[in-house]
């Protein structure tokens, strides 16, 4: 299906003349960023899971950091913000750069923050077979601050705890010291 029709009507809703200049190509280019945006829906998350042996190491392990961008399925406005993740490995680490893989996959979809961050987690203890896991976003939603209540300093932060580190204090505080 394509989009192309449907941005069009919307610029003749708002008013817009489509044949001007500045807006000729401009439904093409939204069906692109649209399709570019959504693209999470064409991988499947258990593809980016490239597992390597890991007997020796048992501890803590943290990706910090990782910037993401997504569509609030609510409004279709853009939040974005930054993912943590900590997970005690059993007997598989996996590939640093698959953390950012495994958060633009889910975060390249309609979301909410909470399901999101819910998703990640139970990603990685179902295809790494984590001891366990933990995931924190902090972001900012754009349809908080462009709209509606229009506050522009509200950040919202997420947390979920899976396995193992759920009872210990100990792992979680140091997630969080190292966050």
């Amino acid at each position: 299906m394509k989009l192309t029709p449907t941005i069009k009507k919307l610029l003749i809703y708002f008013g817009e003349d489509i044949k001007r200049d500045g807006l000729k190509e401009t439904p093409i280019r939204v069906e692109r960023m649209y399709e570019e945006l959504l693209s999470g829906y064409k991988k499947d998350p258990k593809s980016i899971f490239k597992k390597f042996e890991s007997e020796s190491y048992k501890g803590l392990i943290t990706v910090t950091n990782i910037d993401f961008f997504s569509l609030c399925e609510h409004h279709l406005l853009p939040f974005f913000g930054k993912v943590s993740i900590g997970y005690i490995p059993n007997g598989h680490i996996l590939g640093l750069s698959k953390f950012a893989r495994l958060v633009d996959i889910y975060a390249k979809r309609l979301q909410v923050q909470e399901h999101l961050t819910t998703q990640i987690a139970n990603s990685l203890m179902k295809h790494l077979n984590a001891q366990g896991v933990i995931v924190h976003i902090t972001a900012t939603h754009l349809c908080m601050s462009m709209r509606g209540v229009n506050k522009t300093n509200v950040v919202t932060k997420t947390t979920i705890v899976r396995g193992v580190l759920k009872e210990d204090q100990y792992l979680q505080n140091q997630f969080y010291m190292q966050i």
